[in-house]
């Protein structure tokens, strides 16, 4: 199965193309261009590389969210218009759940695991996940969530984590962001581009029927957008 992931929860983001579960190429976007300007040249540039076309491609990924709320509408209207065309399925991953699986490596089943991102205003978007089978091969970790994201601070986060049972290794930005929250008995697995492992990520969804038509790719916000809470308070203004 050859899978094409994009994320664009951040501002670089990442493309990848994969075949059974094996990364053929990756790619990091600049980050000095937005998503509107790279895209879609960077799946083509991504593709000509792995040597293949649009028409090769038998499932499509994406980065659900939460992240930008502009970058996500355009990664995932970038995949969705490519899956309608090619008439093909999408695989809506979670980036939390990718940086979970980067945590994830190299643990043993029982260990738990987790992803923060910065969600700025002082708060991170954060899941937490328990190892059920290791990563084998190009196979990825399968995880059982034991928190679904969320956004909170850093320390309320930490707080609320303490009494269900704190994770051993922790992934993404927003860890690297708050290390001295996080103290030293928790490991910060530096950030990888995620697309890879979304792609991988969606070669199991496919074997469990966890795929969705192109219009059923919906966004993980987590938080409402500022445009929607400034609208609601200019109509509660008098």
């Amino acid at each position: 199965m050859r899978v094409l992931a994009l994320d664009t929860t951040t501002r670089a983001g990442s493309v990848a193309v994969a075949e059974d579960g094996r990364v053929l190429v990756e790619r990091t976007g600049d980050a000095a261009r937005t998503h509107a300007e790279r895209l879609p040249a960077e799946v083509t540039d991504a593709l000509t590389a792995a040597h293949l076309t649009l028409a090769d491609i038998d499932l499509f990924a994406v980065a659900s969210g939460p992240g930008s709320f502009t970058g996500l509408r355009i990664g995932i209207a970038t995949v969705q218009g490519f899956a309608f065309v090619m008439r093909k399925r999408v695989a809506p991953v979670s980036a939390l759940r990718a940086l979970a699986e980067a945590a994830a490596a190299g643990c043993q089943p029982g260990t738990r695991i987790a992803a923060w991102m910065d969600a700025h205003r002082g708060e991170v978007f954060s899941a937490l996940y328990e190892i059920t089978a290791p990563a084998t091969g190009d196979e990825v970790a399968v995880l059982r969530e034991i928190e679904a994201p969320t956004v909170a601070t850093p320390a309320g986060t930490l707080e609320r984590w303490a009494t269900i049972g704190l994770p051993s290794a922790v992934c993404g930005d927003g860890a690297a962001l708050y290390a001295d929250v996080l103290g030293g008995a928790i490991c910060i697995v530096p950030t990888p581009p995620i697309a890879g492992i979304i792609a991988r990520v969606a070669v199991a969804a496919a074997r469990d029927g966890s795929t969705v038509a192109p219009a059923g790719v919906q966004p993980l916000y987590v938080r409402r957008p500022d445009a929607e809470v400034a609208r609601d308070r200019a109509r509660l203004r008098p």
